[in-house]
């Protein structure tokens, strides 16, 4: 599976708040994000 650049607007102060709790994990943001994407997916009965 190949990766894509996306370009998304979002709320500046929780986009902050997420970045710094991913530093504070050692987390990708990216990575965060794919996996957040992923079980939102599969509790909506979607396969990835």
């Amino acid at each position: 599976m190949g990766k894509r650049k996306v370009t998304l607007s979002l709320d500046e102060d929780l986009y902050k708040k997420f970045q710094e709790f991913c530093e504070e994990n050692d987390v990708m943001l990216s990575k965060r994000i794919d996996r957040l994407i992923t079980k939102h997916l599969e509790e909506q009965g979607v396969k990835k």
